[in-house]
């Protein structure tokens, strides 16, 4: 017996439902599919009563109006979130001297089990969990300013180890939840600690981890392997952020390296580092497109895509901006963007043979 579907699940099969519906008119209006009245009504009612069940039991979209709003109640959550959080910030900052030390504790204590609650409320009155994500929000900025400021209270020693709490903290609500604002927030402060802890295993005080871009290279691998060893079942578009923060970190350190060989672990020419780092790019770009392809992931081969002409247009600019005229200069990346249309026209073809 197949697993009741999430929300998103069920949005996925009333947005199929519309695009059936549609091409069905199509196909009768031009004459090449002939469907009885009996079966076409039939069709409809049992489309008609499923999409009336998702929409009571998961509050989904069912028009294209309905889902344009969504997109801007997503927007207004997720901005709604920050100004809340930027208040709360702003507001222990302004008032924080003027309390007493064990008021002070007990405030930070109590936020975040307050926001959280308020969170578990609103989940349970909203099947959108708009409300819920701006709470749950609200309480992982609440949980960061409480380890800070306790730290600063009792002077306790600054530790990569706060990025792993935090972290771990807004996994648990998102995956308790799915809300994807928590989970993006989570695997940042992962990435993190991370970070931090491949450059103290270098030998580098862990607030200097950002000075070293090979830092982040290693904690984006981690990052995308994560969900590949642990499996998605109940939210199975989670993985997708994995891969998104881990390859932005891979392939923006990759970038940074190939023009700064000095900020390399490694004791070589400078300029001999950024060579290799710039071909190990190309290859990473080049294995990302093939392994999205080979996957049918959009998303993976975009990024790949997006980053393989990243790459080749700083290697052109490197090469040729100071050795010919701009106007010529140009006129070989235009030829060149051509080129690689081209290229990229006749990769889609052979996809969609061979998918046929």
């Amino acid at each position: 017996m197949d697993d009741p579907p999430n929300r998103e699940q069920a949005q996925q099969r009333i947005d199929r439902i519309h695009a059936f519906q549609k091409e069905m008119e199509t196909l009768g209006s031009e004459g090449i599919l002939e469907i009885s009245e009996e079966d076409r009504n039939s069709v409809s009612q049992y489309h008609s009563r499923l999409v009336d069940d998702y929409s009571k039991q998961f509050d989904t979209d069912t028009t294209i109006t309905e889902k344009k709003l969504s997109w801007g109640m997503r927007i207004l959550t997720f901005l709604g979130g920050l100004a809340l959080s930027a208040s709360v910030f702003f507001f222990f900052y302004r008032f924080w001297g003027l309390i007493p030390t064990w008021v002070q504790v007990g405030i930070l204590i109590i936020a975040p089990l307050l926001a959280l609650l308020g969170m578990k409320f609103a989940a349970s009155k909203e099947k959108t969990l708009y409300y819920a994500s701006l709470a749950g929000l609200v309480a992982f900025v609440c949980f960061v300013l409480n380890l800070n400021v306790l730290g600063t209270i009792f002077n306790i020693t600054p530790s990569p180890k706060a990025f792993l709490v935090w972290g771990l903290m807004a996994l648990l609500v998102a995956y308790h939840l799915g809300l994807r604002l928590l989970l993006l927030a989570g695997l940042l402060c992962i990435l993190g600690y991370l970070s931090a802890t491949v450059g103290t295993i270098w030998g580098i005080y862990w607030l200097s981890f950002g000075e070293r871009p090979e830092n982040f290279i290693f904690a984006g691998a981690i990052m995308v392997a994560l969900p590949l060893i642990f499996k998605h079942r109940q939210y199975y578009n989670f993985p997708w952020f994995y891969y998104l923060v881990g390859l932005l970190s891979i392939f923006i350190s990759l970038l940074i390296m190939s023009h700064c060989g000095r900020c390399s672990y490694f004791l070589y020419d400078p300029y001999a580092l950024e060579i290799f780092y710039q071909s190990l790019g190309f290859v990473c770009a080049a294995a990302t497109i093939r392994i999205g392809i080979r996957f049918h992931h959009a998303g993976i081969t975009n990024i790949g895509a997006t980053f393989f002409t990243i790459f080749l247009y700083t290697k052109f600019f490197d090469w040729w901006w100071d050795l010919v005229p701009k106007y010529l200069f140009f006129f070989v990346i235009s030829v060149i963007s051509l080129g690689l249309l081209a290229a990229f026209k006749k990769l889609r073809s052979h996809l969609k043979e061979s998918a046929a």
